[in-house]
């Protein structure tokens, strides 16, 4: 039996993702749809197989010739497009006196299609369409001896009594129902099946006792199959049993960016899920960064979640779950006990020297997708620059302006760069980005990690607004790690004093324009309660600088928005 892959569709209604990627090449656990299609025929025992195409075609092509197939498998392109039964009767060449299957390439199915081939040798019908109850779709009414009587929801057929069902796009046709469809034009299959259906053609519906069949025709559906299918892989990758048991999402809370987070359930076993969204074109995206990152940090032996599996183009991480603790609850739980919270933070801290020194061992600048380093584009734009606008200006309305500063920023970026230890950089080396599990500490969110100044994650650690370490602490895992890091690659301790206190400035304007980023334009209030920390301790860090008299203009501005932020509250 020969069959027909139809995958020369616009794929309007995924726009605007089929843009640039023809719907067929969305993929489900990094393989395409179509590819899964063409090896779910092939196993069947299919002898050939043709593809036709129009959108994007030259993607289509180029794919398929990268693969390596047991049975033949070609492409047809349509300059203009004809619709399944225009396509189907576009090769009258093709086909021969058997039967032939025809099946979308846009759907996501697990059925036997050797048994769906003996039902329909096994009557004496014009076509054979595999239907599911899906209530979505249904419409297609079925009478006595499955035939099927109609297309139209809307009426029901006085021979039947059933609701109507869902055409799966799956069907077996006879070369006799070429004859009811006209040539070069556009034709659907639908209204060929209706015609004969008026010539009392017997058309026959075959209905699968267990079907697994989802359309992907819209962003949600492909979202929530691709979603299904990877649940189910990841859990058989993480307990190789086949037969998982029903599926359950929770939608967990969010951070700070647009990413959705869910815990998925299969009856005591749980993974992390999390959500980035459909690929929107080439360049490197924040999924890519994750995987990348978290799998090259796992290798190196840091304590991140392991990655169970990925689809950078669905946008879906799969990862261990570390439960619910993060290092903020257990620190503000146990605030009073101020050895355990050293012994806690230096246990971090030892990993938090590790990750740096191994994890710039191999790392490849091009899995970034933010920048490469830290560097003076990053400490100007990213943190003064956002400072200003976003929380000096946008939330508080101070109306200053980013060039009375500027001076300022660039020597901040200037020292920044003067530091010479380098490593693996977290840059949100925070207590809501470490997880508590089984008595250990792990690091989380770590997209938009690069190399730069060793400094940068230990400021960020200690200057942390969530927690609000006393300073006496801070004092102290200081040191501790400047003793570490000594024993481990060496260190010039006052270079690096100056270096930390300079990045505990940026790393706390930085924190002020996220928060004001976060409040005002993201919806997202709860994030003001730590501003006023936050701004005190920014106050703390250029009183306590190095080269205070450096940054003057710096030191005014932020005591007036001291000042302004208490007024507001």
């Amino acid at each position: 039996m020969k069959a027909l892959i139809l995958a020369a569709g616009f794929g309007k209604r995924l726009e605007p993702y089929t843009h640039r990627t023809p719907k067929p090449l969305f993929t489900i656990s990094n393989q395409p749809l179509l590819d899964r299609v063409i090896r779910r025929l092939a196993f069947a025992g299919i002898s050939s197989i043709m593809v036709n195409t129009h959108h994007l075609h030259q993607q289509i092509e180029r794919y398929l010739l990268s693969q390596s197939y047991p049975i033949s498998v070609t492409t047809r392109y349509e300059s203009e497009i004809l619709g399944t039964g225009g396509a189907i009767k576009n090769l009258s060449d093709f086909w021969d006196d058997e039967p032939f299957l025809v099946v979308n390439s846009d759907i996501l199915f697990n059925t036997d299609l050797e048994a769906f081939g003996r039902y329909h040798m096994s009557g004496c019908s014009i076509a054979t369409l595999m239907l599911c109850d899906h209530q979505m779709f249904n419409q297609v009414w079925v009478g006595p001896e499955n035939r099927i009587l109609g297309f139209d929801s809307e009426t029901r057929p006085l021979q039947t009594s059933k609701n109507p069902l869902t055409f799966t796009g799956i069907q077996i046709i006879q070369p006799e129902l070429l004859d009811f469809i006209p040539a070069n034009r556009f034709y659907s299959i639908i209204d060929a099946y209706k015609t004969a259906l008026s010539e009392k053609k017997k058309i026959r519906a075959y209905i699968p006792d267990r079907l697994v069949w989802a359309d992907i025709g819209s962003p949600d559906r492909y979202r929530e199959a691709a979603c299904q299918a990877m649940a189910r892989e990841a859990f058989f990758r993480l307990t190789r049993q086949n037969d998982t048991p029903e599926i359950h999402m929770k939608k967990l809370a969010g951070d700070g960016s647009d990413r959705l987070w869910y815990r998925v359930m299969a009856a005591d076993t749980g993974i992390i899920m999390v959500d980035h969204g459909i690929r929107k074109g080439p360049e490197t995206e924040e999924v890519d960064s994750f995987v990348r990152i978290g799998k090259h940090l796992f290798a190196k032996g840091v304590a991140v979640p392991a990655i169970i599996l990925s689809d950078p183009f669905a946008g879906l991480v799969f990862l261990e779950d570390l439960g619910d603790l993060h290092l903020q609850e257990m620190v503000l739980q146990n605030k009073t006990d101020t050895d355990l919270i050293l012994s806690l933070y230096r246990s971090i801290i030892d990993q938090l020297i590790h990750m740096a020194l191994a994890g710039r061992d191999g790392f490849d600048p091009k899995w970034t997708w933010q920048s490469a380093t830290y560097d003076h584009t990053v400490i100007l734009e990213k943190e003064c620059r956002y400072f200003v606008e976003a929380f000096l200006n946008r939330y508080l309305g101070m109306g200053v302006r980013f060039g009375e500063l500027k001076s300022e920023f660039v020597f901040l970026a200037e020292s920044v760069a003067a530091c010479t230890d380098i490593g693996f950089m977290h840059r949100d080396m925070q207590s809501r980005n470490i997880m508590v599990h089984q008595n250990r500490c792990y690091f989380i969110d770590f997209q938009g990690g690069r190399t730069g100044p060793l400094q940068y994650d230990l400021a960020s650690l200690l200057v942390d607004p969530y927690v609000a370490l006393p300073p006496p602490v801070v004092k102290m895992l200081y040191s501790y790690y400047v003793k570490c890091l000594s024993l481990h690659d060496g260190c010039d301790e006052s270079a690096f004093r100056k270096g930390f206190e300079t990045c505990a400035i940026t790393r706390n304007l930085q924190i002020l324009g996220a928060f004001g980023h976060l409040s005002r334009n993201k919806g997202k209030p709860y994030f003001e309660a730590y501003i006023p920390g936050a701004l005190h301790a920014l106050l703390k860090n250029l009183d306590d600088y190095h080269a205070r008299d450096r940054l003057s203009g710096l030191c005014r501005i932020v005591q007036k928005a001291e000042i302004k932020l208490g007024h507001r509250l």
